[in-house]
């Protein structure tokens, strides 16, 4: 038994952020639900596909204004699809949600009536359990860039499941997070005031793509609680937790050269609408193969050259070029993907010859930095 009322707009709020953990595939039938929890305080929203676990918190009053009225506090497990589409076109922005026997629930507003069978909640699994002692706290937009910068280089493959997460390391005060594909990579470094310890996990791409979507803009600190098996961001009325990947995640620091023969400063934007207008000829490839020379002064020339189609080549001014004439191939689609993470900065491109990695990061500084490995092309 349950009866409360609440304003549709704060419940479809609530809805928009758990629906993202909720998958139609999910292994345990009634996963494919949102539990919905009532108490005198407020109403709690739960969404899960196991892998990632969802909670929004609506309160019965906020700033002196009543949003929810409990007549009788309660739980249920609702079809997910059907309550989020029933709540999004209800005719009025009153609801009455009340559940009677055998589980029966009816939704009311204005002169629409919804009758939906619920499950018991006491079947839904329990929310993981978070140590709190690896604990800190990060502004959200902040997050938001972390995520943007790096998630991208996370790999498709499943055949290294670790590899398809995000390193995030703590050290000496610092949050380092790596994402790579095994042919690109992308580092972020962070100081952060409130690190303290030495440790590791690997965070699925596919988790912080989703929890990027429901962070809101702005600097409210986001509290992230790191724990054996999951992770936990809270952030406002919303807990979004996610199982951690296992495994050992290579250690990448290596793989960054630490001297260059050829050094390339240049403004991103610039250099990334070129390459984009390069790529128009070379997406048949399943590389989309760029080409990329320097000579004598600061040109630098992009081109493409597709057989079957035809050829672009066009120069561009750069800030500055020094060390030795290079010529070097990369995917386009790499490329864009790492200048568009430092964000139309200039940016200072560092190669070691033609068939080594090469990095880029931004001319003001070292915190984002993007490794690119080339193609070779004969």
């Amino acid at each position: 038994m349950m009866k409360f009322d609440i304003v549709r707009d704060r419940l479809l709020d609530g809805l928009n952020d758990v629906m993202k953990a909720v998958s139609s595939k999910a292994a345990i039938p009634i996963l494919t639900g949102i539990k919905i929890d009532v108490t005198e305080e407020g109403l709690r929203l739960t969404g899960s596909d196991s892998d990632i676990t969802i909670q929004s918190f609506i309160p019965a009053e906020e700033d002196g204004e009543q949003i929810i009225r409990v007549i009788e506090p309660g739980s249920i497990v609702l079809q997910a699809k059907f309550f989020n589409e029933i709540i999004r076109k209800l005719p009025t922005n009153d609801v009455v949600i009340e559940v009677t026997g055998h589980l029966q629930t009816h939704i009311r507003s204005g002169k629409s009536e919804f009758h939906l069978i619920g499950s018991d909640a006491d079947e839904y699994p329990l929310l993981p359990q978070v140590e709190e002692d690896r604990k800190f706290s990060i502004p959200g937009d902040l997050l938001k860039s972390i995520i943007r910068e790096t998630v991208f280089a996370v790999s498709s493959s499943e055949s290294r499941p670790v590899l398809t997460g995000v390193n995030w390391q703590v050290a000496e005060g610092e949050l380092i997070c790596t994402a790579t594909d095994s042919h690109r990579l992308a580092r972020r470094k962070t100081s952060l005031e409130n690190l303290a310890g030495e440790y590791t996990a690997v965070i699925p791409g596919k988790s912080l793509q989703e929890l990027s979507k429901i962070l809101v803009d702005g600097s409210t600190p986001v509290d992230i609680v790191l724990a054996n098996q999951q992770v936990l961001f809270k952030s406002g009325n919303v807990l979004f937790f996610s199982r951690l990947l296992e495994g050992n995640y290579p250690d990448t620091s290596r793989l960054i050269p630490s001297e260059y023969k050829t050094n390339v400063t240049v403004n991103g934007k610039t250099l990334l609408q070129a390459i984009d207008r390069a790529s128009l000829l070379a997406r048949e490839d399943r590389y989309n193969i760029v080409k990329f020379s320097t000579d004598e002064g600061k040109v630098v020339e992009i081109s493409s050259n597709s057989p079957e189609i035809g050829k672009v080549e066009e120069q561009i001014e750069a800030i500055e070029v020094d060390g030795e004439e290079l010529k070097i191939s990369f995917s386009a689609k790499y490329m864009m993907d790492a200048l568009k993470a430092i964000d139309g900065q200039d940016v200072v491109i560092q190669f070691t010859g033609s068939m080594r990695p090469f990095i880029l990061k931004s001319a003001h500084d070292d915190a984002i930095i993007q490794l690119i490995l080339p193609v070779r092309t004969y």
